[in-house]
């Protein structure tokens, strides 16, 4: 795959459920970009005022994502924790799909993890199930949203493959643990999100996740993981 396009709800969900993975694929040669549905401006755990959320999210994502070589992001600035499934969505979704005409996409799941739920916040699944609609039918018919192709020059375009996160059908695991501490410093980057937590709490927790997950796709033991559900969609 010579071109990777991460699309997701909030600055660090990619990190927690990707990060590993894009460094081997940039490591690789590959090149990622991330387009930011929203700005994460909801989130945070003190009393940083709403107004500078926003921004700081944005410069912590992209401190982190630097962290595993990728260094272009698209921000479609929809309000956090109120992202609904709206031709809007598609549109502007399809438009960074034409715009950086990637062979494979990487989004969230739009089924919820009745066992996880904390994996299925309502945002994370819109922009999943936004993304699959942009990925087929929208970004690759020319009559669709025509006014991307009129009045912005936008080609159609057919994604290959999409690869969901957080999925309760994961049938692909990817071996992270060489990258294992580039996606650390990739969430660590996070400060609004993760300053609150114990020291090591948030390496603890996400290494064993990792661990279980190596165990449960039949990597040897002690091996790190991160796991998808693969589409193919050309």
């Amino acid at each position: 795959m010579d071109r990777v396009l991460c699309v997701l709800a909030h600055p660090d969900d990619v990190d927690f459920g990707s990060a590993g993975t894009i460094a081997t694929w940039t490591d690789a040669g590959t090149e990622v970009v991330y387009c930011l549905v929203t700005d994460g401006d909801a989130g945070g755990f003190d009393d940083t005022p709403r107004d500078r959320m926003g921004p700081l999210r944005r410069e912590e994502q992209t401190a982190a994502a630097a962290q595993v070589g990728v260094t272009e992001l698209h921000w479609l600035g929809y309000p956090d924790g109120r992202v609904e499934q709206t031709l809007d969505l598609r549109r502007d979704i399809s438009r960074v799909i034409r715009q950086v005409r990637p062979d494979r996409v990487v989004t969230t799941s739009p089924e919820r993890m009745w066992d996880r739920v904390g994996a299925s916040h309502p945002d994370h699944m819109t922009v999943g199930e936004a993304t699959m609609r942009a990925v087929y039918p929208d970004a690759r018919n020319p009559f669709a949203f025509p006014e991307l192709l009129a009045d912005e020059g936008l080609e159609a375009w057919t994604v290959s493959e999409v690869w969901l996160s957080a999925s309760p059908r994961a049938d692909h695991a990817v071996d992270v643990t060489d990258t294992a501490e580039r996606k650390f410093a990739a969430l660590e980057s996070h400060v609004t999100q993760v300053a609150h937590q114990p020291e090591g709490q948030l390496r603890e927790f996400v290494t064993g996740w990792m661990r279980q997950t190596a165990r449960t796709h039949g990597l040897p033991e002690g091996r790190l993981a991160e796991a998808f559900h693969v589409v193919h969609t050309a």
